[in-house]
């Protein structure tokens, strides 16, 4: 079949309804009813999956041809009303109890960044406090927008209230962009969060940061989210809520291979809003970081 071809399933893979028989599903989480700025969160499952057709099999920079050992489908979207926020989150969280209690790994297509907080419920339920490694540009702790305590800018507030995280093991690394007040960011280093700015990745490799952070996360579970909006808009121009001074390409890759040989039990990619991604290039970089996750996951071997 030719690229321009057949359904558009992550990676051309075979779709299934549910994870029997699987170690990692794809999984599309098509909401934006949480976004503060522009909104298109919603086509981001969709848009990842036709930019998806031209990654191949095998990873060359680690070494990896992750569908040699390990069984992996896509199992669609989540379905919820869209129109109901809290009620969104509930439905995500019972979908995610489902397709995780075999003990498949989740890699996640946002969506807005809402849908972490539950994922991370279901994943909590089912692993207990995992460490977290968040890229973003945005802290997403606020206590509420607007009044209202669901949102994207909360999901990490709301997962410590209910105990998803190991706050010892969180680091937050991109951060940077006007903020609400100078203490912005105060909450999350008092919860015992690792924060390292943007400005603190400027021109530098992040190989020695991710190895501290190896160190940092030990062999518990550990859960990877990263918002879109982490890159430099140069890079990733559609998304939301985007913010000059972002990361590289390269540093992300940095990253995600310096975080192999971590207990990952779930990842995700958010904020991709192809309304603003004229010609598709920042769901083509969603795509092949979701890619690098899969070649990073346990069970995948190193033939390099």
């Amino acid at each position: 079949m030719p690229r321009s071809g057949g359904i558009a399933s992550m990676m051309r893979l075979p779709v299934q309804e549910n994870t029997d028989g699987l170690d990692v599903c794809f999984v599309g989480v098509p909401l934006d009813s949480g976004a503060s700025n522009r909104s298109g969160t919603r086509l981001g499952p969709r848009q990842i999956r036709q930019e998806s057709c031209i990654i191949r099999a095998a990873n060359h920079t680690l070494g990896a041809v992750p569908f040699e050992d390990v069984q992996v489908a896509d199992v669609g979207d989540v379905s919820m009303n869209i129109y109901n926020l809290p009620e969104a989150v509930k439905q995500i969280k019972a979908a995610y109890d489902k397709l995780i209690s075999n003990g498949c790994v989740p890699l996640t297509m946002g969506g807005d960044h809402t849908i972490t907080y539950p994922i991370l419920q279901a994943i909590k339920d089912k692993h207990g406090p995992v460490g977290l490694i968040h890229v973003d540009a945005h802290a997403d702790i606020n206590d509420v927008m607007l009044g209202a305590p669901i949102a994207h800018g909360t999901p990490f507030r709301r997962a410590v209230e209910y105990g998803c995280l190991d706050c010892s093991r969180v680091i937050q690394i991109g951060l940077r962009g006007s903020i609400y007040s100078l203490d912005d960011y105060q909450w999350a280093l008092d919860q015992g969060f690792r924060v390292v700015t943007s400005k603190e990745c400027w021109h530098k490799s992040l190989e020695p940061l991710m190895a501290e952070v190896r160190g940092m996360m030990g062999q518990g579970p550990v859960y990877i989210s990263f918002d879109i909006d982490a890159l430099d808009p140069s890079y990733a121009p559609g998304t939301g809520t985007p913010e000059i001074g972002g990361l590289t390409i390269y540093q992300a890759l940095e990253i995600l291979h310096g975080s192999a040989g971590l207990n990952i039990v779930g990842a995700d990619v958010v904020e991709v809003s192809p309304p603003y991604d004229m010609a598709g290039t920042t769901a083509l970089t969603a795509a092949n970081l979701l890619f690098e996750m899969l070649s990073i996951l346990p069970g995948v071997k190193r033939r390099q």
